[in-house]
């Protein structure tokens, strides 16, 4: 008899191996999982929630680490659009209000539902995508965020670069002339194909 729990969140993997050990789920309870406390000096700077608002967070970085648009293939395959919106923060700057509770996990390199990172995370209820977690940052989805069609969350998650540029399903017309890098890959360690003011490099 197998010893995973049925919930899809509890599971782990070590080696391709599933497992349940206490080491193993500790992630539950460190960041960004990690719940606010009293004595915690964690300051709110944005709210968000999901759609159907079972999914409370907090972020306490005014500006991401980087804002940009992601054109890869995976990504419109994922969110069913022609591409993904993502800012980059630390897992500390950011706090689910209850832990992992109403979250589901999905691991794309495995195509299964696991919190084995990289991993996607969602509402359990409405579906509607929350983060990307890495292994040491989040790639989180602003849209979320209370407030970010203000003047204030336009200039904070203003648009850095556009990645995986030739992966893109938009017409090159969209994008053109508007002032942010384009990246054949991953931004500053792949090809710069336009610098954003119609230079192609």
């Amino acid at each position: 008899m197998s010893s995973s729990p049925a919930n899809p969140e509890l599971r782990s993997t070590v080696h391709g191996e599933e497992t349940v050990k206490e080491e193993d789920i500790a992630w539950r309870t460190a960041h960004p999982y990690e719940q606010p406390s009293d004595d915690d000096d964690f300051k709110a700077e944005w709210e968000g929630s999901c759609h159907c608002g079972s999914i409370k967070y907090h972020l306490s970085r005014e500006k991401p680490l980087s804002s940009k648009y992601c054109h890869c293939v995976d990504c419109q395959r994922m969110h069913a659009a022609p591409f993904q919106w993502a800012a980059i923060f630390h897992k500390s700057d950011f706090r689910f209000l209850n832990g992992t509770k109403g979250l589901n996990f999905y691991s794309p390199s495995l195509r299964r539902p696991l919190h084995d990172l990289p991993c996607k995370v969602y509402c359990e209820t409405c579906h509607t995508p929350i983060m990307d977690e890495g292994r040491r940052m989040i790639m989180l989805f602003p849209e979320l965020l209370k407030g970010i069609h203000s003047q204030r969350g336009k200039e904070a998650f203003k648009i850095g670069d556009h990645i995986c540029w030739v992966g893109r399903v938009v017409d090159e017309g969209v994008f053109e002339g508007d002032g942010v890098k384009k990246w054949k890959g991953v931004d500053k360690q792949s090809e710069l194909l336009d610098d954003g003011n119609g230079g192609k490099l």
